[in-house]
């Protein structure tokens, strides 16, 4: 009986052994090709941003510099450049609209997630909808808002806005991890007292780490990298954030009276150093809350 029930066992062949590692093999050879790919232009700007300006114009064009200049990127926070209040501009702007979008966003998911209320979905959807407008559409009525508030040529158009709700996206991310989370949790809290703001406060929102750090991540970035708006609100050099500035001198490269292509390479590198350092950073709570997100429907 032993024997009949017994199965033979076959062991792995030299072929199969040699396939399953092949696999993984051409699977990184892949990955490392894209990603040379991918990071050329970014070392290409590198090696332009420590050339001097006549070696960016040599041909045939040569990756390594000859002799590095590193003091290009010392050259772009002295007069008359206006790279450090750039860089204050930008800062403000996107710590100031990413605080509002988390916070005013948070709240509101919270609503959709928590509460039982007429029109509830209806509502929702039509928030949703929202993010099949494009930004352009609405732009002409938001000028002529922001001019009645005499808020052109100013930073307030570039965050102001973002307290109230966040975006759409921002509340759909929140809502759908808020949907992840057990009502349990809230039952317990209201059993022992918690007001409701507590229970979002102090129940919900340490648990929301991980979608709060992809939340802030995504919207960071975003208004650092925001062109369209600052370009259309902003009119003074002294106003404009750091997209600005770049084009500003791109488009006048001798307002120095003298050749800024090496220095605007400089400072394009520099300008990037703050979105890689804080996604590394929060790497793993951004990976988790991208992940997590959207599990329940």
């Amino acid at each position: 009986m032993a024997s009949s029930l017994a199965q033979p066992v076959t062991l792995p062949t030299t072929r199969g052994r040699r396939r399953r590692v092949r696999r993984p093999a051409v699977v990184y050879a892949t990955n490392l090709v894209l990603g040379i790919l991918f990071m050329l232009p970014f070392l290409w700007t590198l090696s332009s941003a420590l050339k001097s300006e006549s070696e960016i114009f040599d041909f045939p064009p040569r990756l390594i510099p000859a002799v590095p200049q590193p003091h290009n990127f010392v050259e772009i926070f002295q007069a008359p450049f206006r790279f450090s209040l750039w860089t204050f501009n930008s800062l403000t702007v996107a710590l100031l609209a990413t605080l509002g979008t988390v916070a005013t966003a948070s709240l509101v998911a919270y609503g959709f997630a928590r509460f039982d209320f007429r029109l509830k979905n209806t509502l929702f959807m039509i928030t949703i909808a929202t993010m099949l407008l494009p930004g352009q559409v609405t732009l002409i009525p938001r000028f002529v808002l922001f001019k009645q508030l005499r808020w052109i040529d100013t930073l307030y158009p570039l965050w102001v806005p973002f307290w109230f709700g966040g975006s759409a996206f921002a509340i759909f991310l929140i809502r759908q991890f808020l949907l992840t989370l057990p009502r349990e949790l809230d039952e317990a809290a209201i059993i022992d007292g918690a007001s409701y703001f507590r229970i979002f406060w102090n129940v919900l929102m340490p648990l929301c780490k991980p979608a709060i750090a992809a939340l802030a991540i995504i919207s960071f970035i975003a208004q650092w990298d925001s062109f369209l708006e600052p370009s259309i609100f902003l009119n003074s050099p002294e106003n404009f954030t750091l997209a600005i500035g770049l084009w500003f001198f791109k488009a006048q490269p001798m307002v120095a009276s003298k050749p800024t292509t090496h220095l605007l390479m400089a400072a394009s590198v520099t300008s990037i150093m703050v979105p890689i350092a804080l996604f590394f950073s929060f790497q793993r709570y951004f990976v988790q809350g991208i992940a997590l997100t959207g599990i329940k429907g």
